[in-house]
């Protein structure tokens, strides 16, 4: 079955050959089409690739992608898969209602795998949380997406944390089909828990960096009382932009023997972050405590500092799916849309990373110069 529950998607999750297809025509092939056999005029792959230029094209509504397949020229369609019907030969375009319908239905958790990147090799990955704020209904909360991205911004997976539970839920889910043997895994505070860092390194051969906070009140204190002005191993790091100067210093200290009540916890480390903001002089300073079994040989205080930031640069990738591509603002509220269409900014933020687009909003107005081309090209379609 789908790791999803059985009462959100009845199909089997992709095996890893399949996720491993070389194009993503044959990815998605394996999903299965929710609609009914008869009167199928387009094929899911056909739809679907539709959706994903549309998006990468800018489009940010059912209503956005309907007009952008609408206007596509023929030679476009056809690349795209959309069969030639009549005597004539005509490919027309999905509307923005069958778009709309098969968006909805179709499954989310094998869409997601399906459309991410193989984290496997990889050095370091981040789990995070999301809420979708313009999917809340009156009678449901919003959507909360649960995204495994890699460090350099391309997205491996996500998943909808059912409502009435957290994400903590459904973090190994998340990760279960993945190789991730060698990869440093860095979570927020919600996901320190010692049956995840077991289970990361255990089962799936992998490494962790957690931050800790005050949900986990003994072990927060147990850190902060650690002899940190002892410590020689240290770091600072100093950057400016975005409208502010930052300096950061890294301190790390090995705890094996020290007691500390967490699995294979073999590196604590306390990393103070004192920030200016450059036009209003504002200062603020925070101090932040993180744990990992990697040890002083295999990860010195400049590599912890890199985690950590592996970890906000998720945040980065959420904000530019607020800020560039509205979802936020985004009104899609019912089945499976809100996360199948955060799905599809996911995978156009990790299209244009690939194709070497530093800014996403720049990438983005660079492909919807030549629309109906630019997209297919990155996609790969012949």
């Amino acid at each position: 079955m789908c790791r999803q529950s059985a009462t959100v998607c009845l199909t089997k999750s992709p095996t890893a050959a399949q996720r491993g297809a070389t194009g993503v025509a044959e990815r998605l092939a394996v999903l299965r089409d929710p609609r009914d056999r008869r009167r199928r005029r387009h094929s899911l792959v056909s739809v679907l690739f539709n959706a994903c230029c549309a998006v990468l094209a800018g489009a940010r509504s059912y209503l956005a992608v309907g007009q952008w397949a609408r206007h596509a020229p023929l030679d476009a369609l056809a690349r795209l898969g959309v069969r030639a019907a009549g005597p004539l030969g005509v490919r027309r375009a999905p509307s923005s209602s069958t778009i709309r319908r098969l968006l909805t239905l179709v499954c989310p958790g094998g869409l997601a795998d399906l459309l991410g990147c193989n984290p496997a090799g990889s050095r370091r990955l981040a789990v995070d949380g999301k809420v979708a704020r313009g999917s809340r209904t009156d009678t449901g909360p919003a959507a909360r997406l649960l995204s495994a991205v890699l460090e350099d911004g391309r997205t491996v997976s996500q998943l909808r944390v059912p409502d009435k539970t957290t994400e903590v839920t459904g973090f190994t889910k998340l990760l279960s089909p993945f190789d991730l043997a060698g990869v440093v895994v860095t979570a927020d505070a919600l996901h320190t828990h010692r049956d995840h860092a077991r289970w990361l390194v255990e089962a799936k051969e992998a490494h962790y960096l957690l931050v800790v906070k005050r949900n986990q009140p003994m072990l927060h204190d147990s850190l902060r009382s650690l002899p940190w002005k002892e410590v020689t191993a240290r770091r600072y790091d100093r950057e400016a932009g975005h409208g502010r100067r930052e300096t950061r210093s890294i301190r790390t200290l090995t705890v094996t023997g020290l007691g500390l009540d967490f699995p294979y916890v073999a590196q604590a480390a306390k990393i103070h972050r004192h920030r200016t903001d450059l036009k209003t002089g504002e200062i603020t300073r925070q101090t932040v405590y993180a744990i990992t079994d990697l040890t002083a040989r295999a990860a010195s205080p400049q590599a912890i500092g890199q985690l950590a930031r592996a970890q906000w640069g998720i945040e980065a990738v959420h904000h530019v799916r607020d800020t560039t591509s509205g979802e936020d603002a985004s009104k899609i509220r019912t089945g499976h849309g809100p996360e199948n269409m955060a799905t599809l900014r996911g995978f156009a933020i990790s299209i244009l990373r690939t194709a070497g687009h530093h800014s996403i909003a720049a990438g983005l107005r660079e492909v919807s110069y030549t629309p109906f081309t630019r997209p297919l090209d990155l996609i790969g379609l012949p």
